[in-house]
């Protein structure tokens, strides 16, 4: 009984993993490519909610109001990144200001989204009802799903990244921005582009959990809080490092709540994030700068 009850909880930690490491490699993507700290990301996941709950509204499928979030806040994203964030990065002080910037943008449209939604929760249908059941092992289709459909957007995003010509051009960015932009790069078109991939993997995100935890004009933000300790975890600016920090917070954590109560959970994660930084400060799957 005991193990059935243990792998549960792990299997519930990669389905959790699997939403921080979402959130978590788009924000790794923007700021290994920009270094900018993305503070809206969470309203990001909130916008791609009601983004989903307005396409059933208007009745489309969910899977296909769920597509059309994906599409909508890649352009929401793009259009963030355009008007609010690259006028400012040619500034003497373009950290503070795009800081700045994207946690003013996080608060205005959590207050927009409660004028215009309210806190009513929104509920989106799951995409799978029941429950997966081997012997004593029960978990639900929905969670499944989250699982199965994650992991495999992470694999083509790492595909996407690895051999595209795209990718190409933001691991250049990366890399050396003006050595990629002597080479030919639209370093503007592929700063755009990062923003995008960032906000549709947190739409698909939405799409995922919202039919578990409703889409309210909080939802995005404790996730947020979690995406940016993944990132330190994983190490600044790695995708890979940001994709397994993510499924391994996941697992401590469900594991942990396991073994304590659910009360403990943000302890769990930020005593290993701190645990993780002294020894090692460049994250867990980071690269040592000398």
């Amino acid at each position: 009984m005991l193990f059935v009850v243990m792998l549960e909880q792990i299997v519930n930690g990669l389905v959790l993993g699997a939403m921080y490491a979402l959130l978590a490699s788009g924000l790794s993507l923007i700021w290994g490519t920009m270094r900018v700290l993305n503070f809206a990301q969470g309203e990001m996941v909130m916008l791609g909610g009601y983004a989903a709950v307005l396409g059933v509204g208007l009745g489309l499928p969910l899977p296909v109001a769920i597509l059309a979030a994906i599409v909508v806040l890649f352009f929401v994203g793009a259009a963030m990144s355009k008007a609010l964030v690259l006028p400012l990065l040619n500034r003497d002080d373009w950290a503070f200001a795009t800081i700045a910037v994207t946690l003013g943008m996080s608060i205005v449209l959590q207050n927009g989204a409660l004028r215009v939604f309210g806190e009513r929760f929104q509920q989106l249908d799951y995409l799978i009802d029941g429950v997966a059941a081997v012997g004593m092992f029960r978990l639900s289709w929905q969670r499944v799903l989250i699982l199965c459909v994650s992991v495999s957007a992470l694999a083509a995003m790492g595909l996407f990244l690895k051999y595209s010509r795209w990718g190409a051009a933001i691991r250049a960015v990366a890399q050396d921005r003006s050595a990629a932009a002597v080479c030919g790069v639209d370093v503007n078109a592929t700063f755009l582009l990062t923003f995008g991939l960032s906000a549709a993997l947190c739409a698909l995100g939405a799409g995922l959990l919202g039919p578990i935890t409703g889409v309210y004009p909080w939802m995005g933000a404790p996730l947020m809080i979690k995406a940016f300790a993944v990132v330190v975890l994983g190490g600044l600016g790695s995708f890979q490092g940001a994709i397994l920090a993510g499924f391994l917070l996941g697992i401590l954590e469900s594991v942990g709540v396991m073994l304590t109560s659910s009360e403990w959970r943000d302890v769990i994660s930020f005593v290993v994030l701190i645990a993780v930084l002294y020894v090692r400060p460049w994250g867990l799957f980071g690269v040592r700068e000398r």
